[in-house]
């Protein structure tokens, strides 16, 4: 702003205080924009990086061809899929709570079936030994839960079933009848489960392939989501641009006119730009001509038939690209001294090396 004041061409005279409390309104909008702005550009970074992770560049095709599926319809997919799923494992249960009566109806079953009495039986370092203690009754309790803490998957009833068989191996001799039971009942286990196993393992593919499925959709829900932001981020973006041009405009009307001799400075400072810079040139003069063919072969900028917020805009365009030039170009130099620089010191070093191995004397 401050390069734009000392251009304003209006004389101070009685209106000035006018002009003052016109200029800081302008400048206090600027900053508004610029924050809205810089707001916009967190919100874009957000979607650039959703759409990087899964492999999706934003362009103006991006959302051609993308077929965005109804989040609720996917709401309620997922909700029938979680209940369909859950039958299928409480029928499951029901087919192992089969194995689970034979087993526990078996002679060998009654010392599993209630926890171990510590205290009553003098087990003193019981659980020095013994990290999670499970029985029988425990995992029937499990089972049979209406309150939701029960068992969720036939495979966490097989584990503590095993663990039943585990704790009393561990702690009790192998000489003793206790570790024996224990052994034979888990033998005959393991043969029904190997039996049960084959439905087990079915139902485990089927879980993992919803699995990917819930995945994919849950992508979709958030893609819809970032299709949606990134809508409104083009509607934002263009009343920014809206209101930029509002007080460029503004700005222009109090500035005065540019002069011949500066429209020939911006005519040979164009010619010192890269290309890129080069392009945005033709895109700012584009916008003010949308007749003016910015991609022909040959392009010719007729600085007098230009409106004046044009030519204010490359000039200040133009000054902008010159000196981030300058500044490129001085921290290359930099660079390039400091490589040098260390080029130099390392040769320096090899040189006093190999100058000290001439001299050291044969042994």
């Amino acid at each position: 702003m401050a390069d734009s004041e000392a251009e304003l061409g209006h004389a101070a005279g009685e209106n000035s205080q006018g002009f003052t409390v016109d200029n800081e309104c302008i400048s206090k909008r600027v900053d508004e924009v610029k924050n809205w702005v810089d707001s916009l550009a967190d919100k874009l970074k957000e979607v650039e990086e959703f759409y990087s992770s899964i492999g999706v560049s934003i362009g103006k095709d991006s959302e051609k061809g993308r077929h965005v599926v109804g989040i609720r319809k996917l709401q309620q997919e997922a909700a029938r899929r979680d209940a369909v799923a859950a039958k299928r494992m409480q029928d499951l249960m029901r087919q192992f709570g089969s194995i689970f009566r034979q087993i526990t109806q078996h002679k060998c079953a009654w010392p599993f079936m209630q926890p171990v009495n510590v205290e009553g039986l003098g087990l003193h370092d019981y659980f020095e030994i013994i990290d999670k203690p499970m029985d029988f009754g425990t995992i029937k309790n499990q089972m049979e839960a209406k309150d939701g803490n029960g068992y969720k998957h036939v495979m966490q009833v097989y584990a503590d079933m095993l663990l039943v068989f585990e704790n009393a191996m561990n702690y009790n001799e192998e000489s003793s009848d206790v570790y024996n039971m224990a052994k034979k009942l888990m033998e005959k286990f393991e043969e029904k489960w190997a039996q049960f196993l084959p439905k087990v393992q079915e139902e485990e593919k089927i879980r993992e392939e919803e699995a990917k499925q819930a995945a994919a959709e849950a992508l979709l829900v958030k893609e819809a989501s970032h299709i949606k932001t990134t809508r409104d981020l083009c509607n934002e973006i263009c009343h920014a641009d809206d209101e930029l041009e509002k007080l460029m405009r503004k700005v222009v009307e109090r500035c005065r006119k540019i002069t011949t001799e500066e429209k020939r400075s911006i005519g040979l400072a164009l010619l010192k730009l890269s290309p890129e810079d080069l392009q945005k040139v033709l895109a700012i003069v584009a916008q003010a001509d949308p007749s003016f063919q910015s991609r022909a072969e040959e392009v010719n900028i007729e600085m007098d038939v230009l409106d004046e917020p044009t030519l204010w805009k490359l000039k200040f365009f133009v000054k902008v690209a010159l000196e981030n030039t300058i500044k490129k170009k001085k921290e290359e130099e930099t660079k390039n001294l400091i490589q040098k620089k260390e080029a130099t010191n390392k040769r320096n070093a090899t040189n006093k090396l190999a100058e000290r191995k001439t001299k050291r004397p044969r042994q």
